[in-house]
């Protein structure tokens, strides 16, 4: 099982993105990237929670969810939080992730 809760950060800690619909594509991608080091796919992939801190973004993020899942079909569920950790954060993401072999 592959379980990683992320963001838009880069490495130095500064958000990427400057809407939610960005943040969620750069989130996605780390995503996949850390799937790829487990040996799986977004394919793989079986759950989404996400966070946002505006629930008006949840189309926005709906849809870049979509082209990042490229035809992929996982169960997420979306909630409003007031904040996330660092400023100018929009979205997180946590994926959960079944790897076989």
């Amino acid at each position: 099982m592959f379980v990683s809760g992320t963001t838009s950060l880069d490495s130095r800690g500064r958000v990427q993105g400057k809407d939610a619909a960005q943040q969620t594509l750069v989130t996605m991608r780390k995503i996949e990237a850390g799937l790829k080091s487990a040996g799986a796919a977004l394919k793989d992939l079986t759950r989404l929670t996400i966070f946002v801190t505006d629930i008006r973004d949840m189309g926005a993020v709906s849809k870049a969810l979509a082209k990042a899942l490229k035809g992929s079909v996982v169960t997420s569920t979306l909630v409003a939080v007031s904040a996330l950790a660092v400023s100018g954060l929009l979205v997180e993401i946590e994926s959960t992730a079944v790897v076989k072999g």
